[in-house]
């Protein structure tokens, strides 16, 4: 046995192995489930496809280009002027790590490759909601291709790589802005340049075609995501069990905030409101997770509902964009929330004695840079998918034509029915 081998650490790696399938989760069976439950049955099908594509193909980049991208150093070192917006590619194919190769917490850098690689599919498949129902898959299949490689690659470089915001100090412990801000703008920007769907009518909501696919999707995600959030400390220790703890108060204040509030609004508590208020909790207390506590997880998770609901329910129809699954209300709304608030709430009882705080305990520095890091991921997210959709539309083309959209996506183009009656 050698040196190496000694330095991994079998507890931390099992936790590791453990929260990297719980992410995968999270995409499919959960956001399939989840999106697939809120189109209509013609389109059930369409958003599986998706999905699935969406795991293999962003796997494969990841593999291949992707880890270097985020995680190498190799630019940086020779001084390369690229090192601004990529680590290098010495890391390509994974060349250069062994299974002997650790890295942060004692694990195998090949498992902490594949934890990330989670995070780069996730991501993607949350635009999805914003353009479901109308998008030719030829089209999607080239837009996501190069979203992933020229949004989120270059995102997670600059939080999670060494990049400038990163060394600017912004906390961002599992993904509000490389994740959920990334998605969430980028998801407003194709919702608004597709076009509403046909016979979209704003105030007006489609109808969910199946509720219990939909909680399903939610249980899977609110599973999944404490491997999310959990597991980003990449170790089993206190701030796991910190980050778990603040994960599920959050969501479960979410839940219930939007339950009341769709209750009192609408006169009756729903499942699909239930289900979307516990997934905009996860999202919000996503980057504070490693910073703040229990007091802090609550108000993030009723405030952020409360906020969310108000952007479903109110702006949207409003502004009378079709944001077919709520992919910005609640993932864009809820990152962006979350993400300022990890500014005010971050406390050093979890953070430690030389660790960050917010606004909230006399560090207004840090809600500062909260707020510079938001508003540079939603300007670099709807500036890179503009481009993207014009690219994308003058080459391949991005809707379907009236009638596949009328008669569905799932027989149009892909040949199947999800229900055979």
């Amino acid at each position: 046995m050698t040196h190496t081998l000694l330095l991994i650490d079998s507890g931390n790696t099992a936790w590791m192995l453990t929260s990297t399938m719980l992410v995968l989760l999270m995409s499919i069976p959960g956001i399939a489930l989840f999106y697939g439950g809120l189109v209509r049955q013609k389109n059930v099908l369409s958003i599986i496809m998706q999905t699935i594509f969406l795991v293999a193909v962003v796997s494969i980049l990841w593999v291949i280009f992707g880890y270097s991208w985020v995680f190498d150093t190799s630019f940086a070192e020779k001084g390369n002027p690229l090192a601004f917006v990529m680590g290098g590619f010495g890391k390509a194919f994974m060349n250069g790590i062994s299974p002997d190769s650790v890295t942060s917490g004692n694990i195998p850098e090949l498992l902490f490759a594949m934890f990330q690689c989670m995070f780069a599919v996730i991501t993607p498949a949350l635009i999805l909601g914003a353009f479901a129902e109308r998008i030719k898959f030829s089209g999607y299949i080239v837009f996501i291709v190069l979203w992933v490689t020229l949004a989120y690659f270059p995102m997670a470089h600059w939080v999670w790589g060494g990049g400038f915001l990163q060394e600017m100090g912004a906390i961002d412990f599992a993904g509000g802005t490389v994740v959920h801000i990334n998605a969430g703008i980028s998801a407003l920007v194709m919702a608004i340049m597709l076009g509403k769907r046909t016979g979209y009518k704003p105030g007006h909501p489609i109808t969910p075609h199946n509720t219990t696919f939909v909680f399903m999707g939610t249980a899977f995600l609110w599973l999944g995501w404490f491997g999310f959030n959990a597991g980003s400390g990449l170790a089993a220790d206190g701030i796991a069990a910190n980050a778990f703890m603040v994960t599920h108060t959050a969501t479960a204040a979410a839940a219930l905030t939007w339950m009341a509030i769709d209750w009192i609004f609408n006169k009756k508590p729903t499942v699909i409101g239930t289900c979307t208020g516990a997934v905009a909790g996860l999202v919000a207390i996503t980057p504070a997770a490693g910073s703040v506590g229990l007091f802090g997880a609550f108000l993030i998770g009723i405030i952020t509902s409360a906020i969310c609901f108000c952007m479903v329910a109110v702006a949207k129809p409003r502004f009378g964009y079709d944001d077919s699954l709520d992919a910005f209300g609640v993932h864009g709304v809820g990152g962006i929330v979350g993400s300022v608030l990890t500014g005010v709430f971050a406390t050093r009882a979890i953070t430690g004695e030389d660790g960050v705080q917010g606004a909230l305990y006399g560090d207004w520095h840090q809600l500062l840079v909260q707020v510079i890091a938001t508003l540079f991921s939603i300007a670099f997210s709807a500036a890179v998918t503009f481009i993207l959709f014009k690219a994308t539309d003058a080459t391949v083309g991005l809707r379907v034509d009236k009638r596949m959209e009328e008669e569905g996506l799932d027989i149009y183009e892909h040949g199947e029915s999800a229900y055979n009656h």
